[in-house]
């Protein structure tokens, strides 16, 4: 086995392939059975230079995780087109990222097992999510607005997939969409423009 010896060289080339490479041993073994020795020998390269790239194996399997993610055209297709209907695109990415989405349903299952992968997926909802939503929307008020979203998206990501209510888990599609896009029509309304709740 030849394996990259010396100074690390930053190429993202290699970066992706030991993303990819990590990947796939984290599905197999799960984060406590892959170790950054495990993924250094199966992807050819020497530690150090997946220490370099990824900081630690929480940032190996943050970036083999949303690497794997990114690759999924929900979220991109949600953030065409205009405002208007945004909420409803919204709510079906995420649906559909869920059902569709292999690292994503492996995050969900590993998450209630390690503090570290539970981090992993907060991050993603952070990065991922709330990041582009708020770029989408523009504005003053873009982040706020993508924050409140985010409860909202959040709170379905939680109670449907990380743990499980019965009442929610047991919802069709069709229903989540029914009684979630309201709310998450309110969230993304620009603040100047909400109506206050009366008393």
């Amino acid at each position: 086995m030849n394996k990259s010896r010396g100074r690390p060289r930053g190429n993202p080339d290699t970066k992706a392939r030991i993303a990819e490479v990590a990947y796939d041993l984290f599905l197999e073994h799960g984060y406590r059975g892959t170790t950054v020795r495990r993924v250094a020998a199966a992807a050819e390269v020497d530690s150090a230079l997946i220490s370099y790239h990824f900081g630690s194996k929480q940032g190996l399997f943050g970036e083999a995780m949303q690497f794997r993610c990114g690759q999924s055209p929900a979220m991109a297709l949600a953030l065409q087109g205009d405002q208007a209907g945004f909420a409803d695109r919204l709510l079906d990415a995420v649906l559909q990222m869920w059902a569709d989405t292999e690292p994503l349903a492996e995050l969900t299952r590993m998450a209630p097992q390690d503090v570290d992968v539970l981090q992993v997926l907060q991050e993603f909802l952070e990065r991922e999510i709330l990041g582009r939503i708020a770029e989408f929307l523009r504005g003053p008020d873009a982040t706020e607005r993508a924050t409140a979203a985010v409860a909202v998206i959040g709170g379905v990501v939680f109670t449907r997939y990380l743990s499980p209510l019965r009442p929610v888990a047991a919802l069709s599609d069709a229903d989540v969409r029914r009684i979630l896009t309201p709310a998450l029509r309110a969230a993304l309304t620009p603040v100047r423009t909400r109506r206050p709740i009366s008393a």
